[in-house]
């Protein structure tokens, strides 16, 4: 009997076991078949746009390693394929890179959703806030935040950004004496996250006497971090990344920045149960961002959800301070290099005050050479490199060539302000490019340092004012 039932038992568990062998072998199967059709889907979308040539397996990554190089290599190229040419991430995913302004302004005039991709990899840091969001969603957030970046609240900010300026430059008064070299990338980035709380916030503080802030490098450290995520293969699996060292570096970092931005949310939200307090906002002339975040509601009433709140405060928080920084250092920089540009903006900048040690807001629009030069550095290092999206619905370029509805299309701008077929001696700085005369005989998409069309860069009045 137990011989004839462990017989039995054997003969169950073997069929078993073939049927979940026959399981798997039939959906390995229909896996490769039907990654086979995506890669032939792809090859037959790209095939009107020639590119470099590409590895079987690890398409341009190898190519773009280590990372310093990715921009000089991609220029290369841009160089050969002067409108667009693909960018292949292994065997199954596939960018359109545009370098030309004619192709993107055909695709930045239409409103289509950010690619999964490349900003799917932020959602853990940032949230779906505007940088992320799409359709009617991302429109009712859109026209929620705009009047946060009206003329009228801008106006007061200078006098806020003028004294965050002032706290960094008496710190570099004290380091001169030392004779050492000074990293001003950090320093610049807690002047530029001082100056969104102050604006953005209303908050106070007192982070650039931090001599080691936890949220300015845990910014630091998200940004690598995502960046290095797109070149390697293994971690296109989200599984397979949360379980390695980096995965586990990613969330840490999250939760610095998180617990950043949840303490500003809830310090206001605590103050706006305070009745006398809401009273005070109530009857501001001007609110803050927070303030209009807080007190939004849609047309039946209902405020933003705590987790669109924190989003949006992620978003604005990120940024609004780490882009700018970028744009002041790498300013700063260009500056250095070339000390006849520098001279003429400083000359400028003591017509301008006269008498006076501050900038005012009526001194902005007075400051013409510095702002050739602003641009002018923004030209050959935008803070954002490039944007990308995802089609939802075919495109037609301007000389005829299409892509089909998914596919993934990126702009890249510093490869757009590089292109020789538009701009004479690219490497060269001179701000007279930005001349009233030259700018109108150029492409109005041949520079887009806040890129362009309805996903426009809603920020970039406030940038350009800090950075003057």
């Amino acid at each position: 009997e137990e011989a004839r039932f462990a017989s039995c038992l054997v003969m169950e568990l073997s069929r078993l076991l073939h049927l979940v062998v026959i399981f798997c072998l039939t959906w390995m199967l229909i896996k490769i078949i039907q990654l086979y059709r995506q890669r032939q889907e792809l090859l037959k979308t790209m095939s009107s746009f020639p590119g470099p040539p590409v590895h079987w397996l690890y398409g341009h990554i190898r190519e773009l390693l280590p990372m310093s190089s990715t921009l000089k290599k991609a220029e290369s190229w841009s160089c050969v394929y002067p409108f667009a040419f693909p960018l292949w991430f292994g065997r199954f995913s596939v960018c359109l890179m545009i370098t030309h302004p004619d192709y993107a302004k055909t695709l930045l005039a239409r409103a289509e959703p950010k690619d999964a991709f490349t900003y799917q990899s932020l959602i853990p840091w940032i949230g779906r806030g505007l940088l992320v969001l799409d359709g009617p969603k991302w429109m009712q957030h859109r026209k929620l935040l705009t009047p946060g970046f009206h003329y009228n609240i801008l106006k007061p900010y200078v006098a806020l950004m003028a004294d965050s300026t002032r706290i960094m430059l008496d710190k570099w008064e004290q380091l001169i004496t030392q004779e050492t070299s000074v990293d001003l990338f950090k320093h610049v980035s807690l002047m530029t996250l001082d100056s969104i709380m102050k604006c953005a916030f209303s908050y106070n503080s007192n982070c650039q006497m931090d001599r080691e802030n936890s949220y300015v490098q845990a910014v630091f450290d998200l940004c690598f971090l995502v960046n290095e995520k797109l070149y390697h293969i293994l971690y296109q699996n989200d599984l397979i990344y949360w379980l390695s060292p980096q995965g586990y570096q990613f969330r840490k970092a999250c939760q610095v920045a998180h617990h950043h931005t949840d303490k500003i949310i809830k310090e206001r939200k605590e103050c706006l149960r305070n009745e006398e307090e809401q009273q005070k906002i109530q009857t501001k002339k001007q609110l803050d961002f927070l303030d209009i975040l807080l007190c939004a509601k849609d047309e039946n009433g209902a405020g933003l959800s705590d987790e669109d709140l924190r989003a949006e405060v992620d978003t604005f928080m990120f940024e609004g301070h780490d882009t700018t920084a970028s744009g002041i250092s790498w300013m700063l920089y260009c500056l250095a290099q070339n000390p006849e540009h520098q001279q003429k903006c400083r000359e400028e900048i003591k017509a301008i005050l006269g008498d006076r040690n501050t900038i005012q807001w009526d001194d902005l629009s007075k400051m013409t050479y510095c702002t050739m030069c602003i641009k002018e550095s923004l030209r050959l290092y935008p803070p954002v490199p490039g944007v990308s999206r995802q089609l939802s619905k075919p495109i037609t370029f301007s000389d005829g060539r299409t892509l089909r509805e998914g596919s993934w299309v990126a702009v890249s701008f510093y490869l757009m302000h590089r292109n020789p077929s538009i701009w004479k001696d690219p490497e060269v700085f001179d701000p007279l490019r930005f001349t009233p005369e030259n700018i109108s005989s150029r492409d109005t998409h041949a520079f887009l340092p806040f890129s362009a069309g309805p996903r426009n860069c809603i920020g970039q009045q406030f940038a350009m004012n800090e950075m003057k």
